[in-house]
């Protein structure tokens, strides 16, 4: 009998946390049907620049601060690790937590960036993956390299609650409204106002 959590995992800078986030987890938690959510926050995205990065603490502080279910759990795991890159965060994660089974989470920004990640095809066969729509985005990253590279691990969105005990690779869409915050337009306010 499988004792362990059903856990997704959002890693990001969270620069700052916003309601994309919450967006993205929410939607997780119930269509997923996962126990927990996990926000990992980066000490450092190794593709970001630090130019208007804004510190650790602040940026975690961000995530606390909306993090509005009991179930989200904002996380300094990565800085913890000592990992950079998110394959070597899911082999510690694997690694430390052999009884929890973990999804990566993200949005489709990301599925469509994801070729330029070290050891990219590694974490399609290390956890399940559950993607997101993210406006403008969604439809070239379902026809880009990684949707193709593993086109037949691909899961029906009807299938969601099983995602977390399928082997991997297996990766869904889940079509959703997408939402449209940006931390970088967010930023780009402060900036404004400052």
């Amino acid at each position: 009998m499988y004792e362990g959590k059903r856990i997704g995992l959002l890693g990001g800078s969270f620069n700052p946390a916003h309601k994309g986030h919450l967006h993205i987890t929410r939607g997780a938690l119930s269509r997923l049907n996962l126990d927990e959510v996990w926000w990992m926050v980066s000490p450092q995205n190794p593709l970001k620049s630090t130019n208007d990065m804004n510190d650790f603490n602040t940026r975690k502080t961000s995530a606390e601060a909306i993090a509005d279910d009991p179930r989200i759990v904002v996380t300094e795991i990565e800085l913890e690790l000592g990992t950079l890159f998110t394959v070597d965060t899911l082999q510690a994660l694997r690694k430390k937590f052999p009884e929890h089974r973990f999804v990566w989470l993200m949005g489709a920004d990301n599925l469509r960036q994801i070729p330029k990640w070290k050891g990219w095809r590694q974490i399609f066969r290390m956890v399940p993956i559950a993607i997101f729509p993210r406006p403008s985005y969604s439809g070239r990253a379902l026809a880009g390299k990684a949707s193709r590279r593993f086109k037949r691990f691909r899961v029906k969105s009807t299938r969601g609650p099983r995602l977390p005990n399928m082997r991997p690779p297996a990766w869904i869409f889940l079509r959703t409204k997408p939402d449209t915050t940006s931390a970088t337009r967010i930023r780009a306010k402060l900036a404004r106002k400052k």
